[in-house]
């Protein structure tokens, strides 16, 4: 029974040094356990706000090549790549048909002359029969009128004169509808020269044929009042490039035109090239359903040519260091701050409650008891941790612009304060104001974390 009780001892002597053990590395007895933080001077620098899009690399001007008449292609002068220049014969389209229309014009067109001259011949018959029907009526109604010849004689005189009278009138009608149809074929067979002359594609303006779609023996449409036609090429001028990029629309207010913008190229991976915004969309582009619509709006970056000059350094004159096509990735510069004061992002953290200190359980109990039936509503402020002597001390901030790991604080802090920028889960979660911490640098901070 002795022997019982010395084990049942035993093990309570060591459940509770284990127990001490435990709340002696947690801080709890003995000496306090200090959290380490790293810190870091406010400090004045140049802040870039930026808005990052990703795009394509396309020529800013990029003209679709499409015939006017339809038919087979019999002959391409160009392959992909080469450089043209205006005017300058790109193709032709099987001309038989059009040959055909318009000597089936040109028949019409002088049959219808013809047929004015047969016109004009009737009319002069006409007018001479006419004179000569005048001279009888005029002869006849003056005898009728001293009574030699009866009535039922002149009424036939007359009646012929009338006969040729209408006869002229007819005659002057037919002219006129000989010669309308004259107008008409004479449109008819420039029609169809024009057809006829179109079976040659022509370059629109100089510049390269960045895209080649059809291969000689192919049939192409013809544009139309409701189609564009078939696209046979594009003409590009490389010289001037563009991006085009889409940006969201929380983003999209922030930008202008004219921002400058900061390009990558995935060709060029070691290369950064200028740019500026020339175009904004003010339509959005909606992509997915409404449950999880996105919107975007198109924007076009002019790409500036002396950035990237240097990269046609002993090329043609008509090399280009850029295909259409091409991916590319761009920071819009939407903001720029400089010489203001500035801390690490890592630095700042939102708080609900605006007295920073610790809450006993009395004063949380007795809150409660006090706001039963209201629920108070607590605004969100900015706040950092300034390093004073082994102590935290919080302070609300105001934050401007940020870029990518720096942000700019407008009021709260002063030049040369010591801001304690990290571990990020003590900053944003853990410390409170006033509580005692140990400085430390980054590199002791990650080797505790592995520990």
């Amino acid at each position: 029974m002795k022997k019982k009780w010395i084990i049942i001892i035993s093990v309570i002597v060591v459940a509770l040094l284990i127990v001490l053990i435990v709340l002696k590395k947690q801080g709890v007895l003995g000496e306090e356990k200090l959290t380490k933080v790293t810190v870091e001077e406010v400090s004045l620098r140049t802040i870039i706000e930026t808005v990052t899009a990703n795009g394509k690399i396309q020529p800013e001007k990029d003209i679709r090549v499409s015939p006017f008449i339809g038919g087979e292609v019999i002959e391409l002068t160009v392959k992909e790549g080469d450089q043209v220049k205006s005017g300058q014969l790109l193709a032709k389209i099987d001309p038989e048909a059009y040959q055909t229309a318009y000597a089936r014009s040109e028949a019409a067109l002088n049959s219808q002359r013809a047929s004015v001259a047969n016109a004009k011949a009737g009319l002069s018959q006409a007018k001479a029969e006419f004179v000569q029907s005048k001279l009888d009526y005029d002869r006849n109604e003056k005898l009728w009128k001293n009574e030699v010849i009866s009535n039922a004689d002149f009424e036939k005189i007359k009646a012929n004169f009338q006969v040729s009278e209408s006869r002229v009138k007819a005659a002057e009608e037919n002219l006129k509808s000989a010669q309308y149809q004259v107008k008409s074929s004479e449109a008819s067979l420039r029609e169809a020269k024009e057809n006829l002359t179109r079976t040659a594609v022509f370059a629109p303006q100089d510049g390269t044929v960045s895209k080649l779609s059809v291969e000689k023996g192919e049939r192409v449409q013809g544009a139309s009042q409701f189609s564009a036609g078939t696209e046979l090429m594009r003409i590009a001028n490389l010289n001037n490039m563009e991006v085009h990029v889409e940006v969201n629309e929380n983003d999209i207010v922030r930008v202008a035109i004219g921002d400058t913008c900061i390009i990558e190229v995935d060709a060029y991976l070691k290369e950064e090239f200028k740019g500026l915004v020339t175009e904004i969309a003010t339509s959005a582009n909606t992509q997915g359903t409404s449950a999880d619509q996105v919107t975007n709006f198109d924007v076009k970056i002019l790409m500036l040519s002396d950035s990237y000059k240097h990269l046609s350094d002993n090329k043609p004159a008509n090399f280009s260091p850029f295909r259409p096509g091409m991916s590319a990735s761009v920071d819009i510069q939407t903001n720029v701050k400089i010489n203001v004061p500035c801390v690490e992002i890592a630095a700042v953290t939102t708080r609900a409650d605006t007295t920073g200190r610790r809450i006993s359980t009395y004063e949380k109990r007795k809150k409660k008891d006090e706001d039963k039936s209201v629920t108070e509503k607590k605004e969100l402020k900015e706040y950092v941790f300034v390093y004073e002597e082994g102590i935290a001390v919080m302070h609300e901030v105001k934050t401007g612009v940020q870029d990518n790991k720096y942000i700019e604080i407008e009021s709260g802090l002063e030049k040369g304060a010591l801001v304690i920028t990290g571990p990020y889960a003590a900053v944003s979660k853990k410390l409170k104001n006033r509580d005692k911490v140990e400085k430390t640098s980054k590199e002791d901070v990650f080797k505790n974390k592995e520990d």
